[in-house]
């Protein structure tokens, strides 16, 4: 098995490959990692000048078929390519295996939670999540408070972000929750891979993800009215100048449904029908890519033009079924996301077996001044934000910026959290030049909850694509590779795996 000496000396791809905390292609010794070998070997036949023009391809791939990504403020204009990195990050069976039973362990439990909170909030009665924590967090919607939705369940589509540290164990960084976008970059970096690296795809056996768009079906036919055998389906999207507005419509096109905005929808009787060249049409189920607050006028923001009036009311009626349903933001605050793993223990009576990262709450006047006295060292992170926005990332920052935070986390406490600064694992990404350089990356797995909860195989991996970079956010010029999840025997049970991480959580909790 080559070392990454041996592949430096037979090709320059790897000339002046620097190790920089976790490599999931190369070991702490610099050996290759066995799952990457077939890999190393088709990088080597390709060489610099083939791999450059492939990936080219797949750019100009990209642009052929519009795959964008909006991004607000910056001067380039509305849309951007997203940047596709052809070095694929591949994942053993066994390792997925636990991955996977963590990913469904989670999203079981922020469900019961998420169904407590709205009706008889018993974890916060037990005072195992500090009631005033969520009922002042920024995601919780009183006006969920009691209703019934189809099947009780709330987290249909949830995005869980996944990093490794130092030591290559997976944590949970962030849970998204409410309108979790990225899953088509997923299914488009497929095709490339597939159209523009044929060899380096057949080298190995991966689990496919192009059945995506039929389970998301099923899990939309789910969430409808229990009288509804066959429910018409449509997608609300912002519109066209929404960020994620590629994916909306390229989902639409997927799964044969309707892209809607809130204008072709209106309420009728308490019932919610389409507007079409035929007339008003029923529509049972919505897959909504709006947030909460522009979901409906009467009863969130009244500005908004977004949403649909009247949408609460058949809502509460159970005229209609939403995906996500209202109110599971209050999971994406960061301020719970420290409680997590004790939620996991309230509801399921398990240990969780992806841990989160270490947190400080500023509210906890000991963490506070921790806090304080650290700023160049932590990453501060404003509970309510997302996208890479709202952050002090205190090693890459400025006396100015640790000044400006500090003031921000003294006024309000209950808006911030703190996590250590940690250092990404890498991997081998394609850079200027033709060479092949380390960059951070996490790691994006999509879950899926119907009638059983499931796990798309594979993920969004995102790339930093700086030198040195910590932000692998595509709203902050990252990138994406693909996700290879390996195939393994069928008769291997993953309990062993989920067991050792089990084990690994227990010790670390000690």
């Amino acid at each position: 098995m080559p070392s990454l000496q041996a592949m430096a000396t037979r090709t320059s791809l790897f000339r002046n490959y620097s190790m920089v905390g976790f490599d999931e292609m190369f070991d702490q010794f610099g050996q290759t990692r066995p799952h990457y070998f077939p890999m190393l070997e088709q990088l080597e036949q390709l060489g610099r000048s083939s791999l450059e023009e492939q990936a080219r391809l797949a750019d100009n791939m990209m642009r052929q078929q519009g795959i964008t990504f909006t991004v607000y403020g910056r001067s380039q204009g509305v849309d951007r390519i997203i940047p596709f990195d052809p070095i694929p990050r591949i994942i053993p069976h066994d390792e997925w295996a636990m991955i996977e039973a963590g990913l469904k362990q989670r999203v079981h439990a922020l469900n019961l939670f998420v169904h407590d909170v709205y009706h008889d909030r018993r974890i916060l009665k037990d005072g195992w999540v500090p009631a005033d924590l969520v009922l002042g967090a920024s995601g919780y919607r009183r006006e969920m408070n009691g209703i019934q939705v189809p099947q009780d369940i709330y987290i249909h589509i949830s995005g869980i972000d996944l990093i490794r540290g130092a030591d290559g164990q997976y944590m949970v960084l962030e849970d998204n929750c409410r309108t979790p976008s990225g899953v088509s970059y997923v299914l488009k970096n497929r095709e490339l891979m597939k159209q523009a690296f044929p060899s380096l795809f057949e080298s190995y056996s991966v689990q496919p993800v192009d059945d995506y768009a039929a389970n998301l079906l099923d899990v939309l036919r789910f969430a409808a009215p229990p009288d509804k055998a066959d429910p018409n389906i449509v997608i609300l999207t912002p519109g066209v100048y929404n960020s994620a507005y590629y994916e909306h419509s390229f989902l639409a096109r997927q799964m044969g449904i309707e892209l809607v905005e809130g204008r072709d929808l209106v309420l009728d009787n308490g019932n919610v029908f389409m507007r079409t060249t035929r007339g008003l049409e029923r529509v049972d189920v919505i897959y909504r890519r709006v947030d909460d607050d522009f979901l409906d006028p009467l009863n969130f923001r009244r500005d908004s033009q977004l949403g649909v009036a009247g949408l609460m009311g058949a809502y509460r009626a159970g005229r209609i079924g939403l995906a996500n349903a209202v109110g599971p933001g209050v999971v994406d605050d960061k301020g719970i996301y420290p409680f997590v793993p004790d939620i996991i223990r309230y509801y399921l009576g398990e240990d969780p077996i992806l841990p989160n990262v270490e947190t400080f709450r500023p509210l906890i006047p000991s963490h506070r001044s921790h806090i304080l006295a650290n700023l160049d060292k932590l990453v501060v992170k404003a509970v309510d934000a997302s996208g890479g926005y709202g952050m002090l990332i205190g090693p890459a920052s400025t006396r100015e910026q640790q000044d400006e935070f500090a003031r921000k986390i003294e006024a309000n406490p209950r808006g911030y959290i703190a996590q250590p600064t940690i250092s990404l694992s890498q991997h081998p990404t394609l850079v200027d030049g033709g060479k092949l350089e380390g960059r951070h990356i996490d790691l994006r797995p999509f879950v899926l909850y119907g009638r059983e909860i499931k796990v798309l195989q594979g993920g969004l991996t995102r790339v930093a694509l700086p030198k040195g970079s910590l932000v692998v956010n595509s709203s902050q010029g990252g990138g994406t590779k693909d996700t290879w999840v390996l195939r393994g025997p069928r008769s291997e049970s993953p309990s062993t795996a989920v067991t050792m991480m089990q084990q690994q959580s227990q010790t670390q909790s000690t």
